[in-house]
């Protein structure tokens, strides 16, 4: 098993801790720190690597009580290739790879990946049910994955959770930064370790070929969390360099897993990605809460955190969560749809796949706003049931089309703390049912 994501979303700690739980003993080696063991894996004979790992650690290594964990495997090319043989010659044993840049390791890789043998697993920043769980409880987290439309948060369940949000939005998702909030509260300890992973960040880039491309980086890595929610422009990034050379970074940027593309597609229907325009694309932030501290937002008041970037930290939010509910085995996408046209654009934020179904997202900070990007790609794709995520109470309701007489569509309308129980609110809604007519 190979556990793939960005630097401290927790993937050491995940593993250590569960192969504590399951196994007698488990045995790390990171590739990263201990390079002086890098010439183990070039051999292809797993039991003489078993052997002489266990010779240099004093430590036992035995099949169904040992774990064997491969940390920041990037750093190792052999490793990565070793892990074919564990399978084939060694399957008793189980083996669990992560790393940081691992992306950008495997795009590089010389080696034919074993397929079929190597099981990908994707990990994110903590969930807002996750924050839930670590910061109020175990209650109020059972509480929103299981309350349901026909049984909605009262007024006063529904404010704590909106309160909890705006923790969330300041905190974000980072495991260490909830942990220190989790137990003191302290904001300013919050900020403290975000400036140090935002710093830790920005230190992996002189791992990535010449120092221009360092110092593009570093632009490119702020001004996606500028922008969250906004097109991406080259020229706005930088004007000194070409366009090829942005991209790069970005593209960078996105292997080592600190920004996630969102690209435009046509969404006509599924896959999704039959039909995206890779011209066209927004970017978000690894997390929420360095969203918040590269842009340097006041600490003082988490109630009115959100006044000046609101509209873009719910984009943010919403996509973060979409990612984190995703299949763990899945690279999980994310797309939206713009048109641009003098006097008739449009925009929806997210399109996302249900079922058969090609549903548009629309995300709002607020109570109200305009859906006229969202029922304009409803009659031009000739689709009846869209998704509003916004700061009211949860509604199911049928809306008509602008200058189409008689014609209507469902309109799901869920609080921005629902976002991550999108797919079972989903089915509730709409599987128990029948669809609008057009």
């Amino acid at each position: 098993m190979v556990i793939r994501g960005a630097r401290q979303v927790g993937k050491t700690y995940l593993v250590e801790h569960w192969g504590a739980e399951q196994f007698e003993s488990v045995l790390t080696v990171d590739l990263e720190r201990e390079r002086d063991l890098h010439s183990l894996f070039a051999q292809t004979n797993p039991n003489r690597v078993l052997q002489e790992l266990a010779l240099l650690r004093n430590q036992s290594v035995i099949p169904g009580k040992t774990l064997l964990f491969l940390d920041e495997i990037q750093a190792c090319p052999a490793a990565l290739a070793s892990l074919r043989y564990f399978c084939e010659l060694k399957p008793e044993l189980h083996v669990i790879a992560a790393g940081s840049l691992l992306d950008f390791a495997l795009r590089e890789f010389a080696c034919a990946m074993p397929v079929g043998r190597v099981e990908f697993l994707h990990l994110y920043s903590m969930s807002f049910e996750e924050f839930v769980a670590a910061t109020e409880g175990a209650a109020l987290a059972d509480y929103l994955r299981t309350w349901t439309l026909r049984a909605p948060p009262s007024e006063a369940v529904g404010r704590r959770l909106s309160d909890v949000l705006r923790n969330y939005f300041f905190v974000g998702g980072m495991p260490e930064p909830v942990a220190a909030y989790a137990a003191r509260q302290d904001l300013l300890e919050v900020q403290r370790i975000q400036t140090g992973l935002v710093q830790t960040m920005e230190a992996d880039f002189a791992k990535y070929g010449p120092r221009r491309l360092h110092e593009l980086m570093r632009k490119t890595y702020r001004h996606v969390a500028h922008n969250v929610g906004r097109k991406i422009k080259f020229v706005r990034i930088s004007r000194d360099d070409r366009s090829a050379g942005v991209r790069r970074a970005l593209e960078f940027l996105a292997l080592s897993r600190v920004v996630h593309p969102v690209v435009h597609t046509g969404a006509n229907g599924l896959p999704l990605g039959a039909e995206q325009d890779d011209r066209h694309f927004k970017a978000l932030f690894l997390d929420i809460g360095l969203v918040n501290r590269l842009c340097s937002l006041p600490l003082a008041n988490t109630v009115e955190l959100v006044a000046i970037h609101e509209g873009a930290l719910a984009e943010q939010f919403v996509g973060q969560q979409l990612l984190a509910a995703a299949p763990e085995f899945e690279d999980a996408g994310l797309f939206y749809w713009v048109r641009e046209a003098r006097s008739a654009n449009a925009e929806v934020d997210y399109v996302i796949g249900w079922q058969q179904e090609v549903l548009p997202v629309e995300v709002k900070a607020g109570k109200t706003g305009t859906l006229r990007s969202l029922l304009q790609f409803l009659r031009e794709k000739r689709r009846c049931r869209a998704v509003r995520f916004y700061s009211g109470p949860p509604a199911l309701e049928h809306v008509k089309l602008p200058g189409q007489e008689g014609a209507a569509v469902q309109l799901l309308s869920l609080p921005l703390f629902a976002a991550g129980q999108l797919n079972r609110l989903l089915r509730e809604a709409f599987e128990e049912t029948p669809p609008a007519t057009r």
